[in-house]
């Protein structure tokens, strides 16, 4: 059985990163989507709110679970029995920034193998910090947000 992990902040979810949830959903027996911590980030949502956002938009797969983590992903990825870190790629300055994670995960642990899944061109535009930006100034992202989290956006 080969099981993956898929990590990101996800603050927001949207529809590029559903777009790699399901589609690494049809590749694995199991997908874990993990909700982690970056420090580098100002959140707009808690993990907690972030994970419960991401089980009502992925609970049409029946092999996703969700939860957070707060550590080296590759150090969650061993406790979880999993082999493969999944990434999103929206274009080249994606590959450049996640070929350097790729690159410090392999050296961290050689058994756990990173892949690259190209989102849909639909969505390479959309990434969470562009996404608030425009909240921010109060426009509308509902139609780059699955619907659970259009409507906790549209409560904060």
């Amino acid at each position: 059985m080969t099981k993956a992990v898929y990590p990101g902040s996800f603050d927001p979810l949207t529809l590029g990163h559903l777009n790699i949830i399901e589609r690494a959903s049809h590749l694995f027996d199991q997908l874990i989507v993990t909700v982690g911590i970056n420090i580098s980030k100002n959140m707009l949502f808690t993990p907690e709110e972030r994970v419960a956002l991401i089980q009502k938009s992925v609970a049409h797969l029946p092999n996703v679970t969700v939860q957070a983590e707060d550590g080296l992903t590759v150090q969650f990825v061993k406790e979880v029995g999993a082999t493969v870190i999944v990434r999103g790629l929206r274009d080249s300055r994606d590959l450049a920034f996640e070929s350097d994670i790729a690159n410090i995960n392999r050296y961290l642990d050689h058994s756990i193998e990173s892949v690259f899944l190209m989102t849909d061109p639909k969505y390479a535009f959309i990434s969470s910090s562009i996404l608030k930006e425009v909240l921010h100034f109060n426009g509308d992202v509902s139609k780059l947000v699955p619907p659970a989290v259009a409507e906790a956006l549209n409560r904060k």
